[in-house]
Parts: C-alpha cells; structure tokens; sequence
C-alpha cells in the first residue's frame, strides 16, 4: 500500500494588504520590502474570518478535486500555529464539524513554516501502516492575529491563507509519494518564536504591555540558516532518490523570502520556470504556504498528473522539511 498526493485546493482572502498600505503604517517603503523580500501584497482575512473558516473553503476544494465524499475522510490533520483557540480544542476537530464529517480522528501539528510538509509525513505514515485510506491534511493561518503593525520586521512578511490536500492509498507504485525529509533543532527556538500565553509567559497584563503574544523573529540569523539548511537538505533528497534537480518540473519552495528562494534555486542550478514563486502576492502564509503554491500552479493549468514535485521549508523550532512527489491528482 502506497500514499498519493490525491489533490489540492486553496482559499485566499479578498483584501489586499500592500506595501503602499504599510507605507502608512510603519516606516518602510515599497522599495525597501521588495527589495529584502520580494514582496509586493498580501491578503488578510476579515475580522470575522477565522483559520478554521479559510480551511473548511480549502478542504471542500480538495475532497471535491479528488472525486470523494466528505464521509470518505477518515483522518484530518491541521497544520497551524494560528489556531482558532490557544489550546483547545484543536482546529481540526472544528474544521470536522464545520465539513461535518463525524466520528473522525482529528489533530493539529505545529511546526510553523514546515507544519504542512511535517502533515503529508504523517498521512504518509497512517496510510502506508494501513490504517487510514483517506487522509485530508491543511495548512491553515490567520497569521494576522499574532502580527504587531507596529514592527516593521514582521508587519511586512506575513499574510492569511489556507491550503489542503487529500492523500489517499493506492496499489500504483507510480502515484506514490517517493520520499519525506522531516528533522527539527530546538536550540534555535528562539528565532522565530511567539513568546506568550503559554506555561512560559501566561496572559498577563505584563504580556499584552509588552506584546509577547505577537511573532517575534531575529531576521538575519534566520536568513543564513535557512539557506544552508534548505540547500543541504533538498539536495540530500534528491541524491537519496538518485534524481537530478534539472528533472525536478516543479520546485515549490516555502514563500518566505525571495532571496532565500532564489539562493537555494541557484544552488541547486532550478531554472526560473522550475521555481514556483507566490511570495509577491501572498507574502508568508506559513503552513499554508506551500498548498496555496500547488494549488496557484494547478489552477494555471501549469500541473499535470504524474509531474513531479520537490517540496522545501523551513520554519519556527526549528524545523525544516523536503519532500518528492508526483502529482497524482487528475487535470484541471
């Protein structure tokens, strides 16, 4: 029994955030963000629009893509760090009553930027062990809700979306997913780290006075590990695979930074028409960033069936993620 990358599907919000509007925010420029990220938008969900609300849009696209029935789920893993409540109960037992799927197993994972790479490891695994047939898994954030307007170093990165996929079991050999890399270092928690509520700092007035429940990042050093990182990790993969990368059709990197994009791009000598490149118009929609790539891809008619994909993140935790896999959804 093997797993395939089934389908896919995305919701975006409608407002626009632009670097002209936060030109009025904080002190930056449309020049300044482009050319440190390569940024140009991002979208932002309504106040009354809530992660498991964009992630319901993306999974109905998804579970309709692959030709399924809701009650054909019979796992759903939610990949996020913006969750509709702190703790409890988790996003995917919402998003679940929301499909109204019932009598499902239903979790979240949080491992940032890699969470949605970090979930298809996991339906991978259930469905290769044989106990899940269907497995829907999401990349979902309202990363607005924890994004300080005031810090320039932030404001600027991070947009609202949502992405999914259904990956289901298949005989084919042909359809399977080929390879998942999955590894995490804690001792750069501190990179990319929400510091508050949690056992460390609780809601307090001290934390909402100082803002420690917004996304705090330490930029440069965040910069420089993600490039060797990513760049020794894709190309550890595709040597495990014996594939080279001029045969990779479709690299979908996570849309962090164009800069680190296109430095690991080169590294592995990608082509631009190999690189998938959403940062411009969505910004870092972390777990959802990689779905809402494929899918921008799909929907272009630019992925076919049996095209081959090379997924690369790198997020808070650290933690970090490739994977090899054909597409084996059918056409648009």
């Amino acid at each position: 029994m093997y797993a395939k990358f089934h389908s896919i599907g995305a919701y975006v919000p409608s407002t626009v955030l632009s670097n002209a509007d936060l030109e009025k925010m904080v002190d930056t420029s449309d020049e300044w963000i482009l050319k440190r990220t390569g940024i140009r938008e991002r979208r932002i969900a309504r106040d009354d629009e809530v992660t498991s609300d964009m992630a319901k849009i993306a999974s109905e696209i998804a579970i309709k893509r692959a030709g399924l029935n809701h009650s054909d789920i019979d796992l759903i893993v939610c990949a996020t760090v913006t969750p509709d409540y702190f703790n409890m109960p988790s996003t995917a037992c919402v998003i679940a009553d929301k499909l109204g799927i019932k009598d499902v197993q239903a979790f979240d994972i949080s491992a940032a930027c890699s969470g949605f790479v970090y979930a298809l490891s996991v339906a991978k695994a259930f469905i290769e062990s044989g106990m899940k047939r269907h497995v829907l898994i999401i990349g979902a954030e309202k990363f607005s809700s924890i994004v300080d307007y005031t810090d320039r170093s932030t404001c600027i990165l991070f947009g609202d979306g949502a992405g999914a996929s259904v990956i289901s079991a298949t005989n084919d050999k042909s359809e399977a997913i080929i390879d998942i890399h999955a590894s995490a270092d804690g001792a750069y928690s501190d990179f990319l780290v929400t510091p508050a509520p949690g056992s460390v700092n609780p809601l307090s007035q001290r934390v909402l006075d100082e803002g420690l429940n917004f996304v705090q990042m330490k930029g440069n050093e965040t910069f420089k590990l993600a490039v060797k990182t990513l760049t020794k990790d894709v190309k550890e993969i595709l040597s495990d695979n014996n594939i080279d990368a001029k045969d990779i059709p479709h690299f979908v990197p996570h849309q962090a930074n164009y800069r680190i994009i296109k430095a690991v791009g080169g590294a592995l000598k990608m082509t631009k028409e190999q690189v998938v490149l959403t940062v411009d118009k969505y910004g870092n929609t972390s777990a959802a960033s990689i779905p809402m790539a494929i899918n921008d891809i799909y929907e272009a008619g630019r992925l076919k069936k049996g095209e081959l994909m090379l997924l690369d993140t790198f997020g808070g935790g650290l933690t970090w993620a490739s994977a090899l896999l054909p597409f084996s959804g059918d056409n648009l």
